[in-house]
């Protein structure tokens, strides 16, 4: 099974390159070390640094001594007092200019990439990005998809085919929606009809599909209180998976989170309408109280799509949304959908309906309105994953790959099944075309 990782946040080179050809990188450093050192401490500096450089080492270099305070200093103890010499700015620039890339500096910046939740990842292949999404997932061991898997012996292949598997883990990023809490605690919210959980160790799962996103901006994250959504934090934190769309607070709740990958920045985030209601079960996120980010009022959304896109170079909106059961997009998903376009998004992926719903393009930002259920019920439904393709000059290609869910599986659509259901999405999708591939273009 592929496993898809962060990068060492250290890893700035592109490809794993050190440096340009010829002298640039190197002339560069050391007028910085000069201007800072003085140039007799940096004739040993250069001794230490010409196998990173390329420095011919033939001739015969006198090595000069350095004296700190009279103390005896071993190479390995001057040269690390001599670096740490160096101002930090100093050191960024010298790493950008090595590194070849527009976001080397952000990179090296540990403290920063951490306050602003950019994630250095690592991608299949050295230009292209790809990304795929899918609808909801459900493990509540009292409802039929996880009760059937752990019947049928516990194996992730036992619930999602292998060719299915393949697919989802063959992206450099899958996003899916977390449609329940992972919390062995807590109290169901009364009246609601439908209450789910996870056991915490069913996090694992999230791994064996490839889920690299989990998106919590949701109607049942909140299904057993505070208790549970925190603990949901935690359950995916320790897990080494980022969330996005609730949070212990508003601002991380509505916080984008970024991946650098392949020098392409790219922007997540997450939102909710549901419920649509002024008190809903499911609390939205407060400066000082934990809930989802709640866009019902949609403006605080707008403005995080626009500061998202200020700082990346794709924004990609996972949105929940519609009417349940309802092919059409209701009037809400009409209106908000262009005005996140406006905003900055580059893409935007509804769900919610539990249902699939078509596709549009507002300009030239592709919308598929509803992924609708991937693992989540008994239910014969259709279902899919959108795959996209990135490059430096931006969205390369969007397809739709056929599925089923049926029998509390989930496998590829094959033969006529898939025939069918991607003409349906053409009847759905009046505004696109979508060929036998599932590549979808605007008319």
């Amino acid at each position: 099974m592929k496993k898809k990782k962060a990068i060492n946040k250290s890893k700035t080179g592109k490809n794993g390159r050190t440096g340009k050809e010829g002298g640039s990188p190197l002339h560069v450093f050391l007028i910085t070390l000069c201007s800072v050192l003085g140039a007799g401490t940096v004739l040993l500096l250069v001794l230490k640094l010409r196998p990173v450089f390329g420095v011919d080492g033939s001739e015969n270099v006198k090595e000069a001594s350095v004296t700190m305070q009279g103390d005896e200093k071993t190479e390995a103890e001057r040269f690390s007092l001599l670096w740490e010499s160096i101002p930090e700015e100093s050191r960024k620039e010298a790493a950008l200019e090595e590194s070849e890339t527009r976001y080397g500096a952000i990179l090296a910046d540990e403290a920063y990439m951490k306050a602003n939740r950019i994630i250095p990842w690592e991608g299949n292949s050295g230009e292209e990005v790809t990304l795929g999404f899918v609808g909801d997932i459900l493990f509540d061991d009292e409802y039929a998809v996880m009760a059937n898997l752990l019947r049928r012996g516990a194996s992730i292949e036992n619930g999602v085919s292998e060719e299915m598997l393949a697919q989802l883990q063959g992206v450099d990023i899958l996003v899916a929606n977390n449609e329940f809490p992972f919390t062995d605690r807590g109290t169901p919210t009364e009246g609601k009809a439908y209450t789910f959980r996870a056991d915490t160790g069913t996090v694992d799962y999230l791994h064996d599909l490839g889920v690299d996103v989990a998106v919590l901006a949701n109607n049942h994250i909140y299904d057993f209180g505070e208790t549970g959504l925190l603990d949901t934090l935690d359950t995916l934190s320790g897990a080494g998976i980022p969330f996005v769309g609730a949070g212990e607070n508003l601002k991380e709740a509505s916080d984008p989170i970024y991946f650098i990958i392949n020098d392409i920045k790219i922007a997540v985030v997450a939102a909710t309408q549901i419920e649509r209601l002024d008190n809903p079960d499911t609390k939205g996120a407060t400066e000082t109280s934990a809930g989802v980010f709640r866009c019902w009022n949609p403006e605080k959304l707008y403005e995080t799509v626009s500061m998202a896109k200020e700082n990346s170079d794709f924004v990609i909106v996972y949105i929940h949304w519609g009417t349940e059961n309802v092919t059409e997009p209701d009037w809400a998903q009409l209106e908000q959908a262009p005005k996140l376009a406006q905003a900055g998004a580059d893409l935007i992926i509804g769900d919610h309906p539990h249902c699939l719903q078509g596709i549009t393009y507002y300009e030239d930002i592709p919308v598929i309105y509803s992924l609708g259920n991937f693992w989540f019920n008994s239910k014969t439904v259709d279902t899919g994953m959108v795959q996209i393709t990135l490059d430096q000059d931006g969205l390369k290609e969007f397809r739709f790959v056929p599925a089923i869910q049926s029998d509390c599986r989930v496998d590829l659509a094959y033969g006529e099944d898939a025939d069918r259901i991607l003409s349906m999405m053409r009847t759905l999708s009046p505004n696109v075309s979508i060929d036998e591939e599932g590549r979808v273009s605007k008319n």
